[in-house]
């Protein structure tokens, strides 16, 4: 027999291969599990130029995966000052005092909205600390910012504008820009503007970010945008990307036959570790921009009405792209966004089983729970947006929605009760991207959801690894350590099933393996 690149041994492996769920040692060759079993089972397997490495008792699992990140688009948006530590008006106020200026501007990210503590957001409450200095401010839901008059100025906005989605440039009663800038459109009005990284900066970061992601024991992402796929194939032509990734472009409110075309055209493109494998829809924003949809509006009077002005154009672009077997991912966030995916997705027929997924879905009432299993709809969620929202209620995600929408927070465990396939993820840059975290706050949500009860041990391994691989359609050669399967795996100092919460989310990782690279060796 030929012999393998890597034969891993002194392991304790769960395979999650129900054929055999335990294991000791593994070969891998030309990125694929060869052998399974004891270590005489692949002593075979090597040969003079085998790589073997003793894993001296650490938890061997399926390689982990992010089933919602954002790589690629995320050098963009994670730039500048890290705003995430801020906790109120006063911190933003000196953060913004002491920011670097990047080419005369202030770039800032992950800014929570509880920050503002209660005010509407606008550009009087830290102009005067950046003195005239143009300034563009993501808050950490990605789907918002702050900017700053100088900033409007030079994007030329000077008044409320007319979008093809749900977005807005905040004005006041006179019509002047507030510097509130509300979903991808308005924002992108100063992106466009705003100093960006180089590309070669770009290039580095991206290999740098998908290097320290390996660390945490990530092996893939599912990437919920486009990102910069030349980027992306030019890299991975000339290394090993140390995390495999999926993406799924987004398809967006005015979405005709030439654009659905060209979407359809653009599924299987790809090369080592990376394809395109979907495409990602928006059927709403955020609770705590005022733009999740939402069956009853939320406690501002906001949150009725849908990204795509025309629902039925969304669900029809879901049916073209369906009959052309491309599989869908939609951002749903509030009640009223998850059923209309839901329908949307009844409405294909016995044929769309596991070939849809909704991404978020923080808010569902109970009537909705087996939808999800009966239609075959994977369930995205991220855990650490938990961290978010607070116990006692008074953070804005909590006070917009009230406290019966709110006390839905995050449904885990009621979800994979009733049937459904739940994956999850991070949503980086909107959550840091240790999986090590996701898997931690998936078994012990945190803030609204902590009275729920969170994923088992097992529940919250299976998100990140064989339901992962059912969410992306990858479960022949994904999510299990098994003969023919990807050589994707992660190897931690404690069980990620039995270990408590806390104990894992801190827990050293001591080996990665991407498609049969070693791409992170603790010591």
């Amino acid at each position: 027999m030929p012999a393998a690149d890597l034969v891993l041994t002194g392991a304790r492996i769960r395979t999650l291969d129900p054929d055999r769920p335990t294991a000791r040692a593994v070969a891998l060759r030309d990125g694929t599990v060869a052998a399974v079993g004891e270590a005489d089972d692949v002593r075979d397997w090597r040969g003079p130029g085998t790589e073997v490495i003793d894993l001296h008792g650490a938890h061997l699992v399926p390689g982990l995966v992010d089933s919602h990140s954002h790589p690629v688009w995320g050098l963009d948006m994670a730039t500048g000052a890290d705003l995430s530590a801020v906790t109120d008006l006063a911190g933003l106020r000196a953060a913004l005092a002491r920011a670097e200026r990047v080419e005369g501007w202030v770039i800032g990210y992950g800014l929570d909205h509880n920050a503002f503590e209660g005010r509407p957001v606008h550009h009087d409450l830290v102009a005067d600390v950046l003195d005239g200095t143009p300034a563009f401010l993501r808050l950490y839901d990605g789907h918002s910012a702050l900017v700053t008059p100088a900033a409007l100025a030079a994007a030329g906005v000077t008044g409320p504008r007319t979008f093809a989605q749900r977005a807005e440039v905040v004005c006041d009663a006179s019509g002047r820009p507030t510097g509130h800038l509300v979903e991808h459109a308005a924002m992108d009005l100063v992106a466009a503007v705003a100093p960006r990284p180089s590309a070669a900066e770009r290039r580095a970061r991206l290999l740098e970010l998908l290097s320290a992601m390996a660390a945490t024991g990530l092996t893939g992402a599912h990437v919920m945008d486009g990102g910069d796929l030349d980027l992306v194939e030019s890299v991975a032509r000339e290394t090993v990307l140390p995390v495999r990734l999926r993406f799924a472009p987004w398809c967006m409110p005015g979405a005709d036959a030439d654009v659905l075309g060209e979407l359809i055209e653009l599924q299987g493109r790809g090369g080592r570790h990376w394809l395109v494998g979907g495409v990602k829809f928006f059927m709403d924003g955020t609770v705590e921009g005022g733009t999740a949809w939402l069956e009853h509006a939320d406690c501002h009077g906001q949150g009725t009405a849908a990204f795509w002005p025309d629902p039925r154009a969304y669900a029809e672009a879901v049916r073209t792209l369906h009959a052309a077997g491309v599989r869908t991912a939609t951002h749903a966030i509030g009640d009223a966004a998850v059923r209309h995916v839901l329908d949307t997705v009844a409405s294909l027929g016995p044929g769309g089983r596991g070939a849809h997924r909704i991404e978020h879905i923080e808010t569902v009432p109970d009537e909705l729970l087996p939808s999800f299993a009966e239609l075959g709809v994977v369930a995205s969620l991220q855990p650490p947006h938990t961290g978010y929202t607070r116990d006692d209620g008074s953070d804005e995600w909590s006070r917009r929605l009230g406290g019966e929408r709110a006390a839905r927070a995050w449904r885990l465990r009621d979800l994979r009760e009733a049937g459904a396939t739940v994956a999850l993820g991070s949503d980086w840059p909107i959550a840091h991207y240790d999986v090590r975290a996701v898997l931690a706050t998936a078994r012990r949500p945190k803030g609204a959801a902590a009275h729920r009860p969170g994923l088992t041990g097992l529940q919250a391994l299976e998100g990140c690894t064989s339901h992962a691989a059912l969410a992306a359609g990858e479960s022949a050669v994904a999510g299990r350590v098994a003969p023919g399967c990807r050589a994707d795996l992660t190897a931690l100092t404690v069980d990620p099933v039995t270990a408590p919460a806390d104990e894992l989310a801190s827990a050293p990782v001591a080996l990665t393996v991407t498609g049969g690279h070693v791409v992170h060796r603790s010591g």
